[in-house]
């Protein structure tokens, strides 16, 4: 059979309609069931078990994660492995939040009494009000929709789509209510770009010892040069007589000084150097470093503690090389 690409791309077309009109719809049901489920999810004092069979198991899985993600303790159980000795992973400090398109799928409904003898609150997550697990739940979020997107009208398409919607609702409201932080995404995701930017410190990636190119203030620029060249860095710390910052020599100081036809051989660099240089402490986040350098328009930082003396050096190639962008 020879395939149509408009009406391929008319089809995909009216996929899309038909799901926006399904998200579209679920505004309407942001009422005082999905208030009451937040408090609930909110008010939790152990973890939000996620429940779900099929697709609707599949979208439960996002949940959970996405609950966990963002500060409210989270993890999914599916139902048939419940009915068979994960129930035990429920306790009366949990909340249940349970999803099911018809309302009706067995091996959530297997374990509905049991859930009621613990004791524990249950939300229903539907598209059908009148549902056993409706009916049988503390709260109920309705995530009807007019159709699925499928032709055939089977697919859970349109179904998933919404109930995934209205769990990132959740997940967010609760978010913003419990003042959850950048930081404490980060804490969450240490792996993700978001994680190196909020947690890796200047102390982390700054060269020291042997490796931090720096001179004495008194000393001719032909060496700075050599130790600029050997660390490769682009630039040299400039210290006084106490190990404390007097300057900084880079590139850019140096490209300067030829134009000017300065005399790297007799020149000290306490004559050439900027003293005007940017510092940075240790135990700050490499991200500030970053956001300092680009606001400066520089390429590298000298590290400094508390008493402004030299202990480190950093270069924008670093804070790249270690994702922080």
């Amino acid at each position: 059979m020879k395939i149509n690409g408009l009406e391929l791309r008319e089809r995909a077309k009216t996929v899309i309609d038909i799901e926006l009109a399904a998200i579209a719809a679920l505004s309407e049901r942001i009422d005082e069931d999905f208030e009451a489920a937040c408090r609930l999810m909110f008010d939790c004092r152990g973890r939000v078990v996620v429940t779900g069979m099929g697709k609707s198991g599949h979208i439960g899985g996002k949940i959970a994660a996405t609950l966990a993600s963002t500060g409210t303790p989270a993890f999914f159980v599916h139902p048939g492995e419940a009915s068979h000795g994960d129930l035990g992973m429920i306790t009366r400090q949990d909340v249940v939040l349970a999803l099911s398109n018809s309302g009706e799928t067995g091996e959530v409904l297997t374990i509905l009494p049991l859930i009621k003898r613990i004791g524990v609150p249950l939300i229903a997550m539907t598209g059908n009000p009148d549902s056993t697990l409706a009916r049988f739940a503390s709260r109920h979020i309705n995530v009807s929709v007019a159709k699925e997107a499928c032709s055939l009208g089977l697919a859970p398409t349109s179904s998933t789509t919404a109930a995934l919607v209205m769990g990132d609702a959740l997940a967010v409201a609760l978010l913003e209510a419990r003042g959850f932080t950048r930081d404490d995404f980060a804490m969450s995701h240490p792996g993700g770009s978001l994680g190196k930017r909020l947690l890796i410190l200047v102390s982390d990636l700054m060269h020291t010892g042997a490796d931090m190119p720096i001179v004495s203030e008194s000393a001719l620029v032909k060496v700075a040069l050599i130790e600029m060249t050997n660390k490769k860095l682009g630039m040299t710390v400039v210290v006084d007589d106490h190990q404390k910052v007097a300057g900084v020599f880079t590139d850019g100081d140096l490209r300067r000084m030829l134009e000017k036809n300065i005399d790297l051989n007799t020149t000290l660099i306490g004559q050439v150097m900027t003293r005007q240089c940017a510092v940075i402490g240790s135990d700050r986040l490499a991200a500030e470093a970053m956001q300092i350098m680009e606001s400066k328009k520089i390429n590298g930082l000298i590290v400094v503690d508390d008493n402004r003396c030299a202990i480190g050096a950093l270069n924008m190639h670093d804070l790249i090389h270690a994702g922080i962008v």
